[in-house]
């Protein structure tokens, strides 16, 4: 039985504008129920970046009121999915290979916008960069990470 050769993920839709409405259908269709708790939702989409914002929920917080940053890892991870998307122009099957948060500030009472902006996008792999932030104070993030994403095949 003959196959179709699967097109790399930087062949994909590449150039279709993948609009927030469409990155929310990724989000439902193919992260798990406990990332969805999270109450990610997608602000921006763009060539090679997006935004999403996490809800502040008392749920995330941990001892002393801050968000936890596990909560912010996951964010951080989901968003970089969400941008690689963006790029190709609909999802592809991917998987991260590295991922480093830094935390610089406690968040206490308040959503982040969680932009991920690529850095590269190759044939393999991708690499991002993002920054967390109190929607109110944009230039003083909260937390700062990079991802490296590897596509399989």
């Amino acid at each position: 039985m003959a196959t179709t050769p699967t097109p790399s993920p930087v062949d994909g839709d590449a150039g279709r504008k993948l609009t927030p409405a469409e990155a929310d259908g990724i989000l439902a269709e193919h992260f798990a129920p406990w990332v969805q708790e999270l109450g990610l939702s997608v602000v921006e989409t763009g060539e090679r970046h997006a935004v999403l914002r996490l809800p502040w929920s008392d749920r995330l917080a941990r001892e002393g009121g801050g968000l936890s940053g596990q909560a912010m890892t996951a964010a951080a991870d989901t968003a970089t999915v969400i941008a690689i998307s963006a790029a190709l122009g609909g999802f592809a099957p991917m998987t991260t290979v590295q991922l480093s948060t830094t935390f610089q500030r406690p968040a206490r009472g308040t959503d982040l916008l969680v932009t991920a902006r690529l850095t590269k996008l190759g044939r393999r792999v991708a690499f991002a960069d993002i920054t967390l932030a109190a929607p109110d104070a944009p230039t003083d993030p909260v937390a700062h990470a990079t991802t490296v994403y590897a596509f399989p095949g």
